[in-house]
């Protein structure tokens, strides 16, 4: 116990070196100088907290917030001095707000207690006394033996020993790790793989060593030994051999493996990332809006505090005969006397500080952000995916978007790669019908490619069918194990098998190699069989040279049938060409740059021929740089460049990947909306340029500014500022920026202002040639510049996990690149084009919601807490409470909460369809238009006004009438007597009630019967609850203020009058300004709102961006012209547009109606 709490101190740490030894099935030395190492056990930990830290781990987070925390120091000054309210006041909705907050967060860990509780009692089988035994995954140790069996998940990082398949091997699927559903294959050393019953396990006498836990999932560096016959063997381990928790078995009958990483300290539990916490604009504003509250609190508290001792400097006041001081009050000291009646004045006005304003925005956005999720035309039929919402913290930051930083590959495009274009020792080839056309020749001209491929070509495919990664799936399970599973007429079936990959790019050349003749038949262990039209060839696979990023291209060593040995290799043309010393590498060259001008993914092919020597010495570099425990990847990498060189050129691929739907229309959506659009890529600088022209990124008119190559500061400075003047000179003209990753990273270093000034200019950047953290550094250098513009980022890969997180607001896509991005965004989506909707429609009303939710609870509290200031100049600053505690303790909780939240779930400015038409509506919140510090005054102003007129109203009207002389009358200078100072207070509330209540009805524009329900319920509820509150005398009440005064109010036809000229008096003078400023200065909004009503219910699916109905794609341009020719579409009545250059929104086109065309209806 004292060292687990002082390694959770941080005093012990639990590994005190680089490495771990690991004995498998816990054999440990007999020798009595072994330590055994401790590890830590197989449970799974997401939850947050536990029983017995739960109630102050919760106190302590929730009395963090500004509100919470003032409101204690409040209710504990109310404890200690006497004071004017009961400490009921302030304690009582401060409980009511700490008990919400920590129900809810309490309820979200018990689920996660649960899923825990679920994973770490799941049965699973270990070795153990020479037996197999059941157990629950948690009493897993490092060193246990441990079996799973077909589509079982592993409960631990594990070290394959063995498979039920003779060479030791099985598939797995990593999904849930990283999304990809592609099978993987995994392998145990040979001297293990023979391990395949319990008894020969027991017998087994090895040790693992490898290194301490890290988050990588890809990187795993160690070697096992192994005892047989008194020989100590040691083998090499990689990732390849370690089985991660998580991940599923797949096409694999059973395996056994030895746990090296348990419970916290799998790789899966260590990319459990902590999300950094990201804070919205309008929370920015609101803790700005307490601050400036606050001081207004202290300054009536401070002003209250001196005038009552100025008028307490004559004696009469000082000390009245009906008020005559103690003895001790008498001798007290006057500094305490000030400060004590400083906390009961702060007490008393304690209220201008909404704290139920937390607890009503948390609900807002947790309810709110289901709406994105039941959002149909965020619906994706094709692949069964609603959006998701994976924090609603930042729904509102939708609305403020300035900046969007997109991926391209699977985030504009499909990531479905069609094989289009090939160079063969310089000559170009297209697919025609399962055959390879050279350029120019038809598949039926006479000289047409013939299916016989002689030379260089077959070798080219052969390269292609043989250099990848990719995994056979069979359709007859058994078909690995034992028979043919190519017995068919041509020796393939295409339905016997399916192919899968991590890179849709090698899933499509694969393919597209069968297609045309060489087909990737069987991979069985070390073995990889091709069939080259027909005629089988089998390959002994000798080692594979990882993919990775700074090399960019990816190896394999072969045995050829005739015993020769090659090396095959592909991947980027300036990953490969430097490096080739035959072939037609300036044809080659040319022709890349051709296809990436059709915005083709291009990729190079090469190989090498090694002789027996040669082929002794790369295997013997290999070996001791993969049994390395230091630096084995820098070791890995001299030895991958030392084989990697001396390459013949064989030729290139050009793979197309197609856009998505409706990319374009959504690009110029977002820019007509005011928002900037960064694509940022990993593609070669011609491709990236092709698609950002084909999406609209990028217009042909454009004029394209170019930052690529550059090779010093200098040379990037005079560049940079060359573009600078450019632009200048012509500023008229639209520009575009291509910046490449080598020269950005030149800019980024001394020249930011320079490259931020060029980037602000243009009307589109694209980045490429872009590595995962520049993404990051990019978005981050928008953020961080002096406007502080609100950036979003979206992409589909792991590579865009960094600019996700760096961004303001991260949305994944769910492509075909894994999960990786969807789990660390804050929301995610299906296709791009739904973007437009989540922004121009969700983001504008979240917005507008809470900017109104929070100006308005400041207004309500305004109102609520100056009369009872005004109160004290009538008092003689005697700190006499204008309302009844029990009122004061509700107005928050129950008579003013419920329309503001309703509002704040379901206000609609303009139709949803009226937004999509006209995005440059957008431009109207944008920059936190709503909570700028004008309207904010506005509306504290207003409330400072509204209290103004309840109080003297109140005492205008009512201060004669003599039939309400109640309780507590109060003798006035000129002997007239004014009524009693709880009916008074209470006539107050009544109009502040009604008042506040109303004013927000006149605010809100789209009545539900939730709303009408809310609003005249709250009001009659004060009524009825006023009744029954004064009407009868409640034993448990220490006093009895109210008793009758409520039924004594209402009786009276004066103070109905009263309450109804009170009422028109505060909200008039809004109705005439509405009405003065939508007929004399309407704003964009205003005018859009009269296509609200009739007119919107005739828009048509083309007049909308994303007028889907019922998860359907809208119509287009083309389809609606099929349709009329066809007669399949009815025209209705034209729906001509016309725009005026008067019109402030002149170039707020709608997406699909950029010119006059005819209304459909689809």
């Amino acid at each position: 116990m004292l060292r687990w709490i002082r390694q959770q101190l941080g005093f012990d740490p639990p590994h005190q070196s680089e490495t771990r030894t690991v004995y498998v099935a816990n054999r440990f030395p007999q020798h009595c100088h072994y330590i055994p190492q401790r590890f830590a056990d197989n449970r799974i930990i997401s939850s947050k907290y536990t029983v017995w830290n739960f109630v102050p781990k919760n106190l302590f987070e929730q009395f963090r917030r500004i509100a919470n925390f003032y409101f204690l120091i409040i209710f504990l000054v109310q404890l200690m001095i006497d004071t004017p309210t009961s400490p009921i006041t302030s304690g009582l909705p401060l409980f009511f707000v700490i008990t919400v907050t920590a129900i809810k967060q309490g309820y979200e860990d018990w689920l996660r207690h649960k899923a825990d509780n679920e994973v770490n009692g799941a049965p699973v089988f270990v070795v153990r006394s020479g037996s197999l035994v059941q157990t629950r995954s948690k009493n897993i140790r490092v060193g246990d033996i441990v079996r799973v069996a077909k589509d079982e998940t592993f409960p631990a990082d594990l070290v394959l020993l063995s498979s039920d398949r003779p060479d030791g091997t099985c598939h797995v699927t990593t999904a849930s790790l990283d999304g990809e559903t592609n099978l993987k294959t995994h392998y145990s050393v040979a001297e293990t793989s023979v391990c395949q019953s319990v008894s020969r396990l027991e017998a087994l006498q090895a040790v693992v060593e490898c290194q301490q836990p890290e988050a990588d999932l890809y990187r795993f560096v160690g070697r096992i030994t192994v005892t047989q016959h008194g020989e100590e063997i040691v083998r090499a381990l990689g990732p390849e051999n370690l089985l991660l928790r998580g991940a599923r078995l797949k096409n694999t009958k059973e395996i056994f493996g030895v746990a090296v990483y348990t419970g916290m300290e799998s790789k899966m539990a260590l990319n459990y990332k902590c999300k950094s916490q990201k804070r919205s604009a309008v929370e920015k504003s609101m803790n700005t809006f307490l601050i400036i509250y606050l001081a207004i609190l202290l300054f009536e508290a401070v002003l209250s505090t001196i005038l009552k001792y100025a008028w307490q400097a004559e004696n009469k006041w000082d000390e009245p005969f009906y008020n005559q001081k103690t003895d001790q009050e008498r001798n007290s000291s006057p500094i305490l006397k000030f400060i004590s009646d400083f906390l009961a004045f702060l007490v008393l006005y304690n209220f201008i500080i909404p704290i139920s304003l937390y607890v009503t925005v948390e609900m807002q956005k947790f309810l709110g952000s289901f709406f994105i999720g039941w959002d149909l035309d965020l619906y994706h039929e094709e692949s069964d995916q609603k959006a998701q919402v994976n924090t609603s913290d930042l729904n509102e930051e939708l609305g403020q978007v300035e900046y969007v930083f997109t991926d391209k590959t699977g985030t504009l495009t499909e990531n479905e790669m069609q094989f289009r274009e090939c160079s063969i020792n310089g000559t170009k080839y297209r697919e025609v019908n399962g055959k390879l056309v050279p350029e120019g020749m038809t598949d039926d001209s006479p000289d047409s490619a013939t299916p016989q491929m002689i030379g260089e070509e077959l070798l080219f495919l052969k390269a292609v069918s043989l250099c990848h990664t990719v995994q056979i799936s069979y359709d007859q399970p058994d078909c690995l194990g034992g028979g043919d599973p190519f017995s068919h007429a041509n020796g393939f079936s295409a339905n016997h098998m399916e192919y899968y990959a991590s890179s849709p790019d090698e899933k499509a050349l694969v393919e597209a190699a069968k297609r045309i003749g060489v087909a990737f038949t069987c991979s069985n262990g070390d073995i990889m069989e091709i069939k080259s039209f027909g005629k089988s060839e089998k390959y002994k696979l000798l080692h594979v040279l990882e993919f990775d990023a700074d090399r960019r291209r990816m190896s394999v060593i072969l045995q050829t049938p005739s015993g020769g040995k090659v090396l095959f290799t592909k991947g980027a043309e300036s990953a490969i060409l430097p490096f080739t010393t035959s072939g037609e590498i300036e044809k080659t060259r040319l022709h890349v740059d051709e296809f990436a001008l059709k915005g083709l993914r291009t990729l190079v092919v090469a190989c090498r021929h090694f002789s027996p020597e040669e082929y002794i010495d790369v295997d013997r570099r290999l070996n001791i740089a993969r049994t390395a425990l230091q630096q084995r990847e820098e070791k890995l990498q001299e030895a991958f460049s030392y084989i990697e060189k001396d390459l013949q050129l064989l030729g290139a691929t050009g793979v197309e990947d197609k856009l998505q739907d409706k990319v374009q229309e959504t690009i110029e959506a977002l820019r007509l909306a005011g928002i900037k659009v960064w694509v940022l890529t990993g593609d070669k600088h011609e491709t990236a340029v092709s698609v950002s022209l084909s999406c609209g990124h990028f217009h042909r008119t454009m004029n394209i500014l170019e930052l690529l190559q550059q090779r010093s500061d200098n040379e990037c400075a005079e560049k940079l500022r060359s573009l600078a003047r450019r632009i200048k000179e012509d500023h008229v003209i639209q520009h575009g920026l291509v910046v490449d990753g080598a020269s950005l990273s030149l800019a980024l270093r001394e020249h930011e202002k320079l490259f931020m000034e060029v980037c602000k200019n243009c009307s589109g950047v694209l980045c490429c040639r872009m590595a995962p953290l520049q993404k990051a550094k990019v978005v981050r250098l928008i953020k961080t510049s002096p406007e502080k513009p609100i950036t979003l980022a979206i992409g589909d890969g792991a590579n865009d996990v960094s600019m996700i997180q760096e961004a303001h607001v991260g949305i994944g896509i769910m492509g075909k690149e894994g999960r990786q991005a969807v789990r660390n965004s804050d929301y995610a989506i299906a296709r791009f084009k739904f973007l437009a909707k989540l922004l121009l429609v969700h983001g504008h009303f979240y917005y507008i919601r809470i900017a109104t939710l929070v100006q308005y609870f400041f207004y309500k509290n305004v109102c609520f807490i100056t009369p009872q200031f005004l109160y004290q100049f009538f008092c003689l600053f005697s700190q006499q409470t204008l309302y009844d505690s029990v009122y004061l303790t509700l107005y928050n909780i129950c008579f003013t909460s419920l329309p503001i939240l309703v509002y704040s779930l379901f206000e609609q400015l303009v139709h949803p369809h009226v937004l999509q038409n006209k995005p440059g509506l957008y431009r109207d919140i944008s920059k936190n238009s709503l909570l700028s510090f004008q309207t904010f005054l506005y509306w504290t102003l207003l409330g400072f006004c509204h209290a103004f007129v309840f109080f003297f109203g109140s005492y205008i009207l009512m201060g004669e009438d003599t039939t309400l002389m109640g309780n507590g009358q109060i003798l006035r200078a000129n002997r007239q007597l004014m009524f009693g100072n709880w009916t008074f207070g209470t006539l107050v509330f009544t109009v502040m009630v009604i008042t506040v209540t109303l004013k927000l009805a006149l605010e809100t524009h789209f009545w539900t019967w939730m709303n009408h329900f809310v609003t005249w319920g709250s009001i009659a509820f004060y009524f009825i609850f006023s009744l029954f509150y004064g009407g009868i005398i409640w034993p448990f009440l220490h006093t009895q203020d109210m008793y009758f005064v409520f039924v004594q109010l209402l009786s009276s036809g004066s103070a109905w009058f009263a309450i109804i000229i009170i009422v028109i008096t505060c909200l008039f003078p809004d109705v005439v300004k509405k009405v003065f400023y939508r007929h004399l200065q309407p704003t964009n909004t205003q005018k859009s709102q009269s296509l609200s009503a009739p007119q919107t219910e005739n828009l048509s699916c083309m007049e909308s961006l994303c007028c889907y109905e019922h998860g359907q794609s809208g119509c287009s341009r083309l389809a609606h012209f099929l349709e009329q020719m066809t007669g399949q579409c009815h025209t209705s009545s034209r729906g001509n547009r016309s725009w005026s250059d008067t019109e402030n929104y002149s170039n707020d086109r709608s997406i699909l109606t950029l010119s006059p065309i005819e209304a459909t209806h689809c």
